[in-house]
């Protein structure tokens, strides 16, 4: 029998059972993939390491989110590449987005121009951005379901902060209108594709706190793992299990039955018991699954974002160091055409290894990602045929605009393969390939979002379909959020918790 039982081996599950295994309770795993990662996941070809969703971690510094993590679990630091920012290049400008806030407030005004109107956008944002960065990394928790949660929101933003609260009512379109910018092309175009990549919403859609988080996440801190994501997992699986973390790879969950305090976990693999169970799937796959209790539960919250869900295109090359050389930075992002919707290639996410990191790419080589978002219906009620010819056409459209940026991208290249929703269900089984979370809108974000505990005693839910939803940030500030009400659970008064430290 297992103190907690955890169901989905991505980050949001691997971080919340290294947490319970550090508090001293007996953790297992099960991962229906033959390896960890779900949608910050990675696969290997030819020497070379490709990340087939999130592509760098998320301030994974001290005194940060992930940093927080790697104390609580005692785990040193991964190695690799700070970012020092990246570049977006938009159709008539390139805009440096430097981390160091002082390069990035000269670089805004310099680039997007220096007016009263934007000095007071920017503001706004810098002032949300640091109040609930502050708050994320405080451990703030939504949706508030109790007086404790908050007065937990209260200690985490801060009283001088707390007036910031107003603007949970407001959409970044609306704190655009506000200053008279929602016809600037350049400057709408630039916060469209930050917070598409991050809250996945269009700027009338994103709800403001939620934007002003995704359009400063670099100032947060980025790193690209040596190895990428399968130099990270390597490291972070190897450190789970000695600490006595047990882990079941390629072992699909089937069902979850039984009572609080003794469920019954079925798998291809047999039955675990288990005191409580933590579900990191998406909410969907989860209520398929979870008792019946859970699966009601979660009807509404489905229901209602049965159309907010979209999907990803990723382009994967291994070539020759030549090919992408002569640019200071190995990030970018590229807005092709103002007049056309974001999405297919139009707002697109370069990632290229570093030029040291024998990890990810053989010596006088590197892997290059190249990711867009897409429509799911695109992708579906396709013929084998049809579904081929779109894919190529797709891999062909990423190649062709990244050489904006490195122009002989592609052409000695020694591996290519290109990921869609179809690659995307099948290996992380998300329901039609939806991958990040939901389109985060007012009516679905923050006090509204799907909560952690529906209410049956000793099963959890934790990801990037629970708030915030602001990718691998949502899934380790969940985990550290479920982790504390697990161990509450577990533990009798006797045996005081002490969270945050290993």
């Amino acid at each position: 029998m297992k103190d907690v039982a955890i169901i989905g081996g991505g980050i949001a599950g691997f971080a919340t059972a290294a947490r319970l295994q550090a508090l001293g309770l007996s953790t297992c795993i099960f991962e229906a993939h033959g390896q960890p990662g779900g949608c910050a996941g990675f696969y290997r070809r030819k020497g070379f390491a490709f990340d087939v969703g999130a592509t760098t971690l998320v301030d994974f510094e001290p005194g940060g989110v992930g940093g927080e993590l790697l104390q609580a679990i005692g785990m040193p630091a991964p190695p690799g590449e700070a970012l020092p920012g990246y570049v977006a290049w938009l159709p008539d400008r390139a805009v440096t987005l430097y981390r160091d806030s002082a390069s990035w407030a000269a670089e805004r005004l310099r680039s997007l121009g220096d007016t009263q109107a934007l000095r007071r956008l920017w503001s706004l944002l810098d002032r949300l951005a640091a109040a609930f960065w502050s708050a994320s990394r405080n451990g703030m928790k939504l949706p508030i379901q109790s007086p404790a949660d908050i007065l937990r929101a209260i200690r985490a933003i801060g009283l001088p902060c707390l007036p910031l609260a107003r603007y949970a009512t407001w959409t970044l379109g609306d704190a655009l209108r506000a200053c008279g910018l929602r016809e600037d092309g350049p400057l709408v175009a630039l916060l469209s594709m930050l917070v598409e990549d991050t809250v996945h919403s269009s700027v009338d859609e994103a709800p403001l706190i939620n934007a002003a988080l995704g359009i400063t996440i670099r100032g947060a801190g980025l790193t690209r793992c040596r190895g990428g994501m399968w130099g990270f997992w390597r490291r972070f699986l190897a450190h789970y299990r000695e600490m006595g973390g047990q882990v079941f790879l390629g072992c699909p969950v089937e069902s979850v039955e039984g009572v609080p305090g003794r469920y019954r976990v079925q798998s291809r693999r047999g039955v675990v018991i288990a005191s409580q169970v933590v579900s990191a799937l998406p909410a969907a796959l989860t209520a398929c699954l979870a008792p019946p209790p859970i699966a009601r539960a979660l009807q509404p919250y489905l229901r209602r974002d049965a159309d907010a869900q979209g999907g990803a295109i990723v382009s994967f090359l291994g070539v020759p160091e030549a090919e992408v050389g002569g640019q200071a930075f190995t990030h970018h992002q590229l807005f092709h055409d103002y007049s056309l919707p974001l999405g297919n290639g139009n707002n697109m996410f370069v990632s290229v290894s570093a030029p040291d990191d024998t990890e990810s790419a053989p010596a006088g080589y590197r892997a290059v990602m190249l990711s867009t978002h897409c429509e799911l219906a695109d992708w579906e009620d396709l013929s084998g045929a049809e579904y081929a010819a779109r894919k190529a056409e797709a891999g062909a459209r990423l190649i062709a605009l990244a050489r904006r940026v490195y122009p002989g991208l592609g052409n000695a290249a020694e591996f290519t393969d290109i990921g869609t929703p179809r690659t995307y269900a099948r290996f992380t089984r998300r329901p039609r390939g939806a991958v990040g979370g939901v389109r985060q809108n007012l009516g679905n974000a923050n006090n509204n979002a799907v909560p952690h505990s529906l209410g049956m005693p000793g099963f959890w839910l934790v990801g990037d379909t629970t708030w915030p939803g602001l990718g691998t940030v949502a899934c380790v500030l969940g985990s550290r959020l479920v982790a504390e009400e697990v161990g509450r659970a577990s533990f009798s008064a006797s045996r005081p918790l002490h969270f945050g430290g290993h």
